[in-house]
């Protein structure tokens, strides 16, 4: 099997443990609020805690990776992460379990951009589409049997299970990394951005669990504004940083390449719904329509089941179309799909649910892959590992804040009727605020060149036959 087959396969066994983790966990909410005590809209918290933990510690992955070695960081990078696992499973409070979180997510702040790095440096560039859908297919494995598997814990063990399954699995990654991951070196690594780290890890931090707390009564709203000013004020500070400094953590000079950029700002906007989802439509399902976890389980997997299927069509309808228009008209559907969820009733049929989820999941994976792709398509070798580190950062910062749009607006219409209980009426203005964020995702896909990507499905070599037959 080919190099840029291999190593992306086992790379995605790390994103099979995050992506199984985070999807059974979505899954278990209701149930772990119950067994905690907890507003099931608080358990929130459990969610944003990993991801905020991801922004703040992303940032070092490119520094740590170029200085100590992909592979040592890769390796290790698993081994916190299922620590954090095993302190999730023993959790017996809503402050333990979110403490615990962010252990998993020093760990997953490693693996996940490392990974990507080994494979961007690896992989040649017109194979790059291919193998990134290689990559994600495992992760979509564990997004696959995640939801069953996370309501079947649930339901009939304990909600502590879905986090300790993640052992094994960490000790078989770490096992195929130390074995097959080549040790990748940076011959001159840059120094530490100390001042940039500092600024950037205050600023993400205090932003999104600002609004992650906003209106859920944790703290006096003076406080709370106070927050998320404090944060606002380091970010600027950190871009005022970024400009004159040398090596700068998060390199702001990316964004001005225009397929980087692109990817950056319309991938935000597109993935907060992402962020959203998965936390919205569990408690729908379970809170809103009286299903069990498992009952829900089996009906959400299939939306990595039509994702799986789309990533042997990528590359064609990426060569066929071209990133941009592929990019502006399944932004559109995905976001139709998205707001889909909004109508969904307690009378609506299984199957029916199940099927509009399968063809969402189809479209939402071919937007990500031709993210991920056109992302890096014109950035130079020599700044890959800050890239990595810059578009997970994004991406990180963007699934956080649609967890935190999501359970606001969720808020917001619960008080609209007085407060109280969840009801199944709450959740459609939740869904519809997402999709709306989502689709202005567009404005920045249009910017793009037509031939933006072009390179990396061989595109141009098939204008290139189509003009001389013409």
């Amino acid at each position: 099997m080919p190099a840029f087959i291999v190593t992306p396969l086992i790379i995605a066994t790390a994103l099979f443990m995050e992506q199984l983790d985070g999807t059974v966990l979505a899954t278990a909410l209701p149930a772990m609020a119950a067994d905690l005590h907890e507003d099931p809209v608080a358990l929130k918290l459990a969610l944003t805690s990993y991801l905020l933990s991801l922004a703040v510690f992303i940032p070092l992955s490119g520094w740590a990776a170029d200085r100590f070695g992909a592979r040592r960081v890769f390796r290790a990078a698993i081994g916190v992460f299922t620590l954090g696992s095993i302190l999730c499973g023993f959790s017996n409070s809503l402050a333990s379990i979110v403490a615990a979180r962010v252990v998993q997510g020093l760990g997953g702040a490693m693996m996940v951009p490392v990974g990507r790095l080994v494979l961007l440096r690896t992989a040649p560039r017109q194979e790059l589409v291919r193998a990134m859908a290689w990559l994600t297919i495992p992760a979509l494995v564990g997004s696959l049997i995640g939801p069953p598997l996370g309501g079947f814990l649930s339901t009939y063990f304990h909600w502590r299970y879905i986090f300790w399954i993640n052992v094994p699995i960490g000790l078989l990654g770490a096992a195929l990394t130390t074995r097959f991951i080549p040790d990748l070196y940076e011959e001159t690594a840059r120094p530490l951005d100390m001042v940039g780290a500092a600024l950037s890890g205050a600023g993400l931090s205090l932003v999104v669990f600002g609004f992650t707390i906003l209106g859920r009564g944790f703290a006096p709203p003076v406080v709370v504004a106070a927050i998320i000013a404090l944060g606002a004020t380091a970010l600027y500070a950190y871009f005022r940083h970024a400009r004159q400094a040398d090596h700068p953590i998060l390199d702001l000079a990316l964004l001005r390449i225009p397929t980087f950029r692109a990817a950056i700002y319309g991938g935000f906007l597109f993935r907060i719904g992402l962020g959203a989802v998965p936390f919205l439509l569990p408690l729908l399902l379970q809170v809103g329509f009286d299903l069990s976890a498992y009952e829900s389980g089996l009906l959400t997997f299939v939306a990595a089941a039509g994702a799986m299927v789309m990533k042997t069509t990528a590359q064609p309808i990426l060569r066929w179309f071209g990133f941009r228009r592929v990019l502006m008209a399944n932004a559109l559907i995905c976001v139709g799909f998205l707001a889909a969820n909004g109508f969904f009733t307690q009378a609506t049929p299984h199957w029916l649910i199940m099927a509009m989820l399968l063809v969402g999941g189809f479209f939402r994976s071919l937007e990500f892959t031709a993210l991920n792709a056109i992302c890096y398509a014109d950035v130079p070798q020599a700044s890959m590992s800050n890239a990595t580190s810059f578009a997970a950062v994004g991406q990180q910062l963007s699934l956080s804040t649609g967890v935190a749009i999501g359970a606001a607006a969720l808020e917001a219409a619960r008080e609209a009727h007085g407060g109280g209980a969840l009801l199944a009426l709450d959740f459609p203005p939740a869904f519809y605020a997402v999709a709306l964020i989502s689709v202005l995702s567009i404005v920045n896909f249009v910017q793009l060149s037509p031939s933006a990507g072009d390179e990396l499905t061989g595109r141009r070599s098939l204008r290139a036959v189509q003009s001389g037959a013409g």
